[in-house]
């Protein structure tokens, strides 16, 4: 078992990059416990479609923040970073290594930066009134009327995501504030002695990786569990709102195809990976590593 003298190591990197598999080994190598960095593995019941771990892949390894919502509940990052900090100190009590994997920047940055969340005004009239005009024009025009007042916030945020593009309108409403600007003036200051590794490869690689996931997870049953879920009458809500449930939640309500769901998961899994990268690589200081897990080893035996 080596010694390391990282208080809290992060593996981050695109979905299908191989993430999991390299942090059991890791876990193994410094005497680490892992703590869940995926904004919807939080959930029970979003299993297949998350990629979750399963308990034979944990090898031992206690694992941490996996299935501690509802997929009713609705889940923060900034209840996200109180949890974690807080299961970083109980695991160092211990004298283990906390080891964050996932792919959800924001949450990482959250809890390993001084990254403060300021109480938001709500203006209710404007956000209904924003509701209504979501309702009558469609998300294109939601973000093409965001990024007309604000390019660089309408930048950060997707289309499809309508609660983030109709709170930032109302921010810009509410005060002239702009997100981005916002969010400049937070979490830059580290507040642990932390590393961060990225696990990257060519993008061609990743794509096909990705491509070959989803059909894995049909094949394992992604359409009878979202199925379950929708059946139980969980559909607007912020777990549905993954990844390979809207699309399939799309089908079942006859607005898909098969056949154009399981392509569009497919889709909006590459063009999330590429926000991911985006993500990590203007935000926090990573250290990238391709997937060689001879190189990971060779950092805490020999350094970078």
């Amino acid at each position: 078992m080596l010694k390391t003298n990282y208080d809290v190591v992060a593996i981050i990197g695109p979905t299908a990059s191989g993430k999991t598999a390299l942090s059991i080994r890791l876990a193994k190598l410094i005497d680490g416990e892992i703590i869940n960095g995926d904004s919807m593995q939080v959930y029970k019941g979003l299993d297949i479609g998350t990629a979750k771990i399963t308990a034979a892949e944990m090898e031992g390894i206690p694992h941490h923040l996996l299935d501690i919502k509802e997929p009713t509940d609705s889940f923060s990052v900034a209840e996200y970073q109180q949890l974690v900090r807080a299961k970083i100190a109980e695991i160092a009590t211990r004298g283990k290594v906390p080891i964050i994997v996932g792919g959800t920047g924001l949450y990482v940055q959250s809890v390993l930066y001084d990254f403060q969340f300021i109480k938001e005004e709500v203006n209710e009239e404007a956000r209904t009134s924003y509701y209504k005009e979501l309702e009558k024009n469609g998300p294109d025009a939601m973000h093409a009327k965001l990024a007309a007042l604000d390019a660089e916030t309408a930048s950060m945020i997707h289309p499809n995501n309508t609660r983030r593009v109709i709170r930032a309108l109302e921010m810009l409403e509410l005060s002239g504030t702009s997100k981005a600007a916002e969010e400049h003036n937070r979490g830059h200051i580290p507040l642990y002695n932390h590393l961060i590794i990225g696990l990257d490869m060519e993008r061609e690689k990743l794509y096909e990786r990705i491509n070959l996931r989803v059909d894995l997870m049909i094949q394992q049953g992604l359409e009878q569990e979202v199925r379950g879920l929708y059946d139980a009458g969980i559909r607007d809500v912020q777990a549905m709102k993954a990844i390979g449930y809207k699309e399939l939640c799309a089908y079942f309500d006859g607005l898909l195809s098969y056949e154009d769901a399981v392509q569009q998961i497919k889709q909006n899994s590459r063009r999330y990976a590429k926000r991911q990268l985006t993500y990590f690589r203007n935000k926090m200081e990573v250290h990238w590593i391709g997937t060689d897990w001879e190189q990971v080893k060779a950092y805490f035996t020999e350094g970078f």
